[in-house]
């Protein structure tokens, strides 16, 4: 059975910026949590990061790659450089996963660590484009596959494809 990373504010922690959750009530996800294949994990808190904290937005819309890079940055709304805390949740993210031998993660979409199509464009104007957050890169990079709460029947299907092909069994 296959492990599921996901964000721990989709579970319905208060762990996001603003000191809430996000609860995802979808069947997909409870039924998962049911079967014990969930483990939570919120890279910004991870990173040290405390909640509630100032919202956080990738300088420029650049995308999570250009930040483990050193191309780019995260930063506060006030403009303080939070990259490192970042990245250091990022790698934490990681290392769980290959800990656990997860393949699978469900990550909040818009967020700048676990954002996996959209993110918002640096600007805190409430605009968003497309890319990813640090921790939804850095688990690509290491061939985690990631999908956002929108995408869980898509999660559903690759994970049913990585459990019935023979090198599901490690």
């Amino acid at each position: 059975m296959e492990a599921i990373l996901v964000s721990s504010c989709l579970l319905g922690n208060p762990v996001r910026y603003d000191g809430a959750g996000k609860r995802c009530g979808h069947a997909l996800l409870q039924g998962w949590i049911a079967e014990g294949r969930v483990v939570p994990f919120c890279p910004e808190v991870a990173g040290g990061l405390p909640t509630p904290r100032p919202p956080a937005e990738i300088r420029h819309g650049l995308g999570g790659a250009h930040v483990l890079a050193g191309r780019s940055a995260v930063v506060e709304s006030g403009g303080k450089d939070v990259s490192a805390e970042f990245i250091d949740g990022a790698r934490q993210a990681l290392a769980m996963a290959q800990r656990k031998h997860i393949r699978v993660a469900i990550l909040k979409e818009g967020s700048p660590s676990c954002g996996s199509t959209l993110i918002y464009d640096g600007s805190f104007s409430g605009q968003t484009l497309a890319g990813d957050g640090v921790t939804a890169a850095l688990l690509r990079q290491a061939g985690i596959a990631v999908f956002s709460e929108a995408q869980l029947p898509e999660a559903a299907a690759y994970i049913a494809q990585l459990e019935a092909s023979p090198q599901a069994h490690r």
